[in-house]
């Protein structure tokens, strides 16, 4: 079924007062569903990632300083949520059979790998990419300084554009160009407001932290782009008879958890290979108590959030927005720093956090959410799930009352 894309009213030059009400209604334009969730989701996303923050913080205060043992629980708590709802949905021969064959498929491409290759390697190359990218940037804060790390990280945001232009065709207005370097003048004025506070730390060996930070920002500009391509695609479990009944994570949410599933599964085994390989001789030197416990299990919860409305931002915006969104996480850090480590505010803090709000804004003046990527629902051919039929029926109700409503309204 085809929906249309909201437009934006016009702005008039024609004099000062037409001007200014058609910036009004534009404004007011900018309101819809789909623009007010892209804010919601970005800002929640931002507070999740602090928490990560503050949570891995306190981790190494206890002298536990653990990367790839850490990231393997979080990647649990994806297999443990997502893949038996993947398996209730497609039933454990279906699950095995989306392990051999739904993974192989080149995500800017339409053309299928012949069935005969090792489909599992596309899941398996995005959850690496997401890894590494994630063990990088942890490494980055250990041998260079705040500021370098916060500048280098925003090259994510050019790299995933990149990528979605060159693989998705994304057309971008000048507008949303405009928003990312208004989001980016906000990131200046924090790394300022780091620098004047003291918090922006010494460097030990500046050279190979800033690769490993550049190494990062690339890694997660062309995963975050491959993974937005990818939920895009086949199948949705919304059109099921009992999806008002499950939790809002899963509702309306089927393909991100078939994505999720996947990458919680490989990414348990990529993580604990190279825990394994690196951290099997400080697993007995570091601190494992029931604070430390509870610390993980706190990070594990932020870090599923995270992927949950990281994968729901995608479909709602697109994941340039969800790399701008990020940028207000400084902020909140600093809220955090008010009641956890008796912060003193700066006052810039406050006003780089509107600017990069008003880059959000600015983003979506001229472009809508619903124009940032193209959702083509498809069913795995070698499925024969219920939710198709569901799906089939579903919509045909609709259809059924959408015309009789048209009926009753034109008598």
């Amino acid at each position: 079924m085809s929906h249309t894309v909201p437009s934006r009213p016009p702005i008039s030059l024609t004099s000062p007062s037409t001007f200014a009400r058609s910036v009004c209604a534009r404004f007011i334009a900018l309101w819809t569903p789909s623009f007010i969730r892209s804010i919601l989701y970005g800002q929640a996303l931002s507070v999740a990632l602090t928490f990560v923050s503050v949570l891995t913080t306190e981790l190494v205060d206890r002298n536990w300083v653990l990367p790839s043992t850490q990231v393997f629980f979080s990647y649990a708590s994806l297999f443990i949520v997502y893949t038996p709802y993947t398996v209730y949905k497609y039933g454990l021969k279906g699950w095995c059979k989306l392990l051999v064959h739904d993974g192989w498929k080149c995500p800017f491409s339409s053309q299928r790998v012949p069935e005969t290759a090792p489909h599992t390697l596309l899941d398996l190359i995005l959850t690496l990419g997401d890894f590494e990218a994630g063990y990088l940037y942890i490494k980055a804060f250990a041998y260079t300084d705040l500021m370098s790390c916060m500048l280098l990280d925003a090259w994510t945001i050019p790299v995933c554009m990149f990528v979605c232009w060159a693989a998705m065709h994304v057309q971008y207005h000048w507008t949303q160009i405009l928003g990312v370097v208004i989001c980016i003048g906000g990131l200046a004025l924090l790394v300022t407001s780091d620098l004047l506070t003291g918090k922006n730390g010494g460097p030990t060996r500046r050279g190979e932290g800033d690769g490993f930070m550049l190494a990062a920002s690339t890694l997660f500009g062309f995963v975050n782009a491959a993974e937005e391509f990818y939920v895009r695609r086949s199948p949705l479990y919304e059109a099921s008879a009992t999806a008002r009944k499950e939790p809002f994570f899963l509702r309306n949410n089927g393909r991100n958890a078939q994505v999720l599933g996947q990458m919680g599964l490989w990414g348990m085994v990529a993580s604990f290979v190279q825990s394994l390989i690196l951290e099997r001789q400080k697993w007995k030197t570091s601190t494992w108590d029931g604070a430390t416990a509870g610390l993980l299990i706190g990070n594990a919860i932020s870090t599923f959030i995270m992927y949950t409305l990281q994968m729901m931002l995608f479909r709602v915006a697109s994941s340039p927005y969800f790399n701008i969104s990020l940028l207000t996480s400084d902020f909140y850090g600093l809220l955090f720093g008010l009641f956890l480590f008796h912060y003193s505010p700066y006052w810039l803090y406050f006003v780089a956090f509107a600017i990069v709000i008003s880059g959000l804004v600015i983003y979506f003046w001229h472009a809508t959410p619903e124009e940032q990527g193209t959702t083509k629902v498809e069913f795995p051919k070698y499925l024969n799930t219920e939710s198709q039929t569901s799906m089939k029926d579903h919509e045909g109700q609709k259809l059924e009352l959408r015309e009789r409503d048209i009926s009753i309204a034109l008598t």
